[in-house]
């Protein structure tokens, strides 16, 4: 029987099909249903840092009008006894999950600041949580900001993390980074355990009728998979981290060459979204049948085979392959150049 079994951030998992952050690890019902359709691990949904930051401020002000005109009022400020804070209502999904779940499970903090918010990850890790991952989305629009700038800011996000917890933490990169190379190697001094390429940035869009700029989710495509591969191939064997893949992975292929090309596991969000929990399970027979039929034994033996440090033409994952590409594109039939 192949075995399906692979390793991340220390974690000895069954396979490496684990879900992303979604409103899927919102509901225990969900949740479970992840898992028993094979779901290896689970990431939850966002801790994020403005919310955290909104609800404090929401509270200052509620104590301060609380006081205006009463003078004795100033030392009593009572909280209702129904009310639950952003950060309670998530350590509390997050232990309901732990205790309800085999599976080990994956908390997010996101932010882009290292601001006083970082020490929830402290409260994780007592909540239970197996392994920490660090979602840094910032958009540097500042004229004056540099890349170097820009870098520090997520390593002094994830040290200031890294002091507050022992638990792995695995920090999810942005593609728009320089040289993620070298900055993956600056994440690993700095103490990540992991590496998760690539975070997926939601875009604004303009609505024509208003003219007003509105959020749009658009779910990932599998095209979306090929740049993070890449990436993937390059870092294979060339960084102790872990390595995982997310955004673009649905469906088998996606799957496969993202093995192939060095990932330790493959997270899955849109695809989930799209077909439900049980797309898990036709992807995991799928997998095992495929390795079967191509007389692998297991899922670390095919590991990385592909990577740009073994595959036949390393220079197909750099600049060779931007020049391939064009010289082979033909028009479509009926259109003449």
């Amino acid at each position: 029987m192949v075995d399906l079994a692979t390793r991340y951030l220390g974690l000895d998992l069954k396979n490496p099909l684990v879900p992303s952050a979604s409103p899927l690890s919102k509901h225990l019902d969900s949740a479970r249903r992840l898992e028993d359709a094979g779901a290896a691990a689970l990431v939850m949904h966002s801790l994020f840092e403005e919310k955290i930051e909104e609800e404090d401020a929401r509270l200052d002000r509620f104590f301060h009008q609380q006081s205006l005109g009463h003078g004795e009022a100033d030392s009593f400020h009572p909280i209702p006894d129904s009310y639950t804070s952003y950060e309670e209502q998530y350590l509390e999904q997050l232990e309901a999950l732990k205790g309800s779940l085999e599976i080990p499970v994956i908390a997010s903090l996101n932010g882009t600041t290292p601001g006083g918010w970082v020490s929830y990850a402290e409260s994780l890790q007592a909540a239970g949580a197996d392994a920490l991952e660090l979602n840094v989305y910032y958009i540097p629009a500042g004229p004056r900001e540099d890349c170097c700038a820009v870098e520090n800011r997520y390593v002094e996000v994830l040290a200031a993390v890294r002091e507050q917890v022992d638990i792995p933490i695995t920090m999810k990169l942005s593609p728009q980074f320089s040289s993620p190379f070298n900055f993956a190697l600056r994440l690993e001094e700095a103490g990540a355990d992991g590496l998760v390429v690539f975070n997926r940035f939601y875009q604004p869009d303009i609505d024509l009728d208003t003219l007003e700029v509105t959020p749009r989710l658009a779910l990932s495509t599998s095209e979306e998979s090929l740049m993070r591969i890449r990436w993937l191939a390059i870092l294979y064997g060339r960084t102790r981290c872990s390595l995982a893949i997310t955004g673009g992975v649905h469906n088998l292929r996606d799957v496969l060459k993202s093995l192939l090309a060095g990932a330790d596991v493959t997270h899955m969000c849109s695809a989930l979204l799209r077909r439900g929990p049980g797309h898990i399970a036709t992807v995991l027979k799928a997998l095992a049948e495929w390795l079967e039929e191509k007389e692998y034994e297991s899922v670390s033996q095919m590991k990385g085979s592909v990577s740009q440090r073994n595959a036949t033409d390393s220079s197909a994952f750099l600049r060779a392959n931007y020049v391939s590409v064009l010289d082979s594109y033909q028009p479509p039939p009926g259109v003449q150049w």
